[in-house]
């Protein structure tokens, strides 16, 4: 199958259930456990071919051990990310050694966890450590989109993705009466060359049942800012599950006749495999 054609998820989550062995810091929405079988199962079901497999930071903090383990299952279906700790002294060593794994393809910042200035060293010595690597930082900066945007243009050499529309989302229903409210922050960041941005969780945002009608103005908005290029689809999954169900989040991209055959190829997965420098192996 060609590159060109495969289906790949932004960001996904796994987990397993709460246990001694490996306790959860805090807690995800979502079931009490999606193992990565189960993941790889919801993919099978609607045509996923692969998806980036982020490890959840609300549960496992920077422990990245489950996130390898499914992996190791299923080398073939996961790119890897893991969040990173800002406060660690030894950042640029901890990059590299997690970059040189197999399946590795970025990094993740909370930047929601932390208070920060632009100028702060450590969230700069993680953008720096991951541009030295040669792989993408994925921020989580809702509501700190200027503090993003001005760490974004101290490390240019660094590809930044920026999680979830940068918008906050809900975890439950209903969306805010104002979801796209920080839309001049957003279009503001596409400025920025080494920007690229996750159209993951859109759904969410919206106020109508499926499809979802009502998100394809404010996303065109986004989608002609940034370029399809530098535009990335996700479900956010298992975050969305008391909104909608995997399918719906696959299937609202599928059906609508807001995005051009060339479009959807290139948000659904084409331009992922560029910015990540990665691809799942069909039937892996």
């Amino acid at each position: 199958m060609a590159t060109g054609t495969l289906t790949i998820d932004v960001q996904v989550h796994a987990y397993e259930r709460n246990h001694p062995g490996r306790p959860w810091a805090g807690t995800l929405t979502g079931p009490d456990e999606v193992s990565g079988d189960d993941m790889v199962a919801a993919m099978d079901a609607v045509g996923v071919d692969g998806a980036l497999l982020v490890s959840p930071f609300s549960m496992y903090r920077y422990d990245p051990s489950y996130a390898l383990e499914v992996y190791g299952k299923h080398p073939g279906r996961f790119g890897l990310i893991k969040p990173f700790d800002p406060e660690s002294e030894s950042v640029a060593e901890e990059m590299s050694e997690w970059t040189s794994r197999p399946g590795v393809v970025g990094a993740r910042l909370m930047l929601v966890a932390w208070e920060f200035e632009s100028d702060d060293p450590r969230p700069n010595r993680i953008l720096a450590a991951a541009g030295q690597c040669g792989v993408p930082v994925n921020i989580m900066a809702s509501g700190k989109l200027p503090l993003l945007r001005e760490l974004a243009r101290r490390n240019p050499n660094t590809q930044v993705v920026i999680d979830h529309l940068g918008i906050a989302q809900p975890m439950d229903p209903p969306a805010p009466p104002e979801p796209f409210s920080e839309m001049d922050n957003v279009l503001a960041l596409a400025e920025l060359d080494n920007v690229a941005i996750k159209i993951s969780g859109a759904c969410t945002l919206s106020h109508q049942p499926f499809p979802y009608p009502d998100i394809w103005e404010p996303l065109r908005r986004i989608f002609d800012a940034y370029g399809m290029d530098r535009c990335l689809w996700g479900t956010d999954w298992t975050r969305a599950v008391n909104l909608l169900t995997y399918e719906q989040g696959v299937e609202a991209f599928r059906v609508t006749e807001h995005l051009s055959e060339s479009e959807r190829a290139a948000l659904m997965g084409g331009s992922l495999t560029k910015i990540y420098n990665w691809s799942p192996t069909v039937g892996g």
